[in-house]
């Protein structure tokens, strides 16, 4: 990718409002959206898609232009950035580009990074969800998987965005069918944080029966994508929509996949980039494991729930991790009995209160943090 200060008269922090990106850094999304027909082709050529996104402008023109190469050039060098500007203010979204400190540090890691991102829930969501740099943003993981996923599968996804959510992590997916769509709305379950990254317009539901889990997320945490509002996906922008799922995460968890999966190219560039990668067993007979059991067999590490993730991602046991996933009424009944009030008398001080706090008590001994001692006491099992 070209780099150099923006242009387009304005100088990096200078744009305001809905798209602060830079007038050269949105001329550049213009151009790859211009080119994306010629992109796919490329593809199809053999051509990796990579090093295609890493050229810089000049270059892309007269790689992938063809017998249109001089008049592309010729729009591209009379655009106009107030009008790119407006429609992403029409969009509803809004834009930061690699000048801007709204931009994921993290993306800087790849290459071929995007010139820009177009966001559906603010910039300042997507600080805080994101983060502004490594340390900040070290609390991300990516759950990714097939579209086709078991039932199983689809409960696993669901399960590892909740309890990831629900300990402050945040969770980035691609919202496609399956276990990217799971893994969203078991964040959104918890209450919690997470980021969909599409392939085409981030104002663009794609898939379009997923248009509800599109307004939610984009309520409660962030949509991205790099390419300009109102763009329809081409099948080259899948694969690259990875390689932003794979950097802004910390760790990428790869729950089903067969063999040849868009899942395991997520996988691969989170390697490439220094991220660890996990990957949920599955039967060895079964084409959604045959990805993921690679996977481990090359040495991801083994998720079997949150608690394997956040020992992983975040450094957190997976006694904490599974004390910081209890429901909150459990959670106070659990720090009550650690702070001394350890027998059901002390912990239901009215009747109507000693059947479901002897409920919770027995709930908190099945889970493994609590155990009956003599006397009618509760005793906290340690870590």
């Amino acid at each position: 990718m070209s780099g150099g200060a923006p242009d387009g008269g304005l100088s990096p922090g200078a744009a305001t409002g809905a798209a602060r990106a830079c007038g050269s850094c949105l001329a550049r999304t213009w151009l790859i959206a211009r080119l994306a027909g010629s992109i796919e082709i490329a593809r199809h050529q053999k051509r990796r898609l990579r090093e295609i996104l890493a050229l810089a402008e000049e270059e892309l023109l007269a790689g992938l232009g063809g017998a249109r190469a001089v008049a592309i050039a010729d729009e591209f060098e009379h655009l106009d950035i107030d009008a790119l500007r407006e429609a992403v203010a029409r969009s509803g979204l809004e834009a930061a580009c690699r000048h801007d400190p709204a931009y994921p540090a993290r993306l800087r890691d790849l290459d071929d990074a995007p010139a820009a991102l177009f966001v559906a829930g603010g910039l300042g969501r997507l600080q805080e969800l994101a983060g502004a740099d490594l340390e900040q943003g070290a609390r991300a993981v990516a759950i990714v998987g097939t579209r086709r996923a078991s039932a199983d599968g689809v409960e696993v996804a669901r399960a590892l965005g909740r309890g990831l959510a629900a300990a402050g992590v945040t969770v980035v997916s691609g919202m496609a069918l399956g276990v990217d769509s799971a893994a969203h709305a078991g964040a959104l379950e918890s209450s919690g944080r997470t980021v969909a990254v599409l392939a085409g317009g981030a104002d663009v539901p794609y898939p379009p029966s997923k248009a509800r889990l599109h307004s939610l997320i984009a309520a409660r945490g962030c949509v991205v994508g790099e390419l300009p509002p109102g763009f329809v996906a081409m099948r080259w922008c899948f694969p690259a929509r990875n390689r932003i799922i794979a950097a802004l995460a910390h760790m990428t968890i790869v729950v089903e996949a067969a063999r040849r999966s868009g899942s395991l190219i997520t996988a691969e560039i989170a390697i490439d980039i220094g991220r660890e990668v996990g990957a949920v067993p599955g039967p060895v007979t079964a084409w959604r494991s045959a990805g993921t059991n690679a996977l481990l067999r090359d040495g991801a590490t083994v998720i079997r729930d949150a608690a394997d993730a956040l020992d992983v991602a975040v450094g957190v046991d997976r006694h904490e991790a599974a004390v910081l996933h209890l429901e909150p009424r459990l959670r106070a009944l659990l720090g009550a009995v650690a702070d001394g009030r350890d027998t059901l008398a002390a912990l239901a001080r009215v009747p109507a209160e000693v059947a479901p706090t002897l409920a919770a008590l027995t709930e908190l001994e099945l889970l493994g943090h609590l155990r009956r001692a003599a006397g009618g006491r509760y005793v906290v099992i340690p870590t």
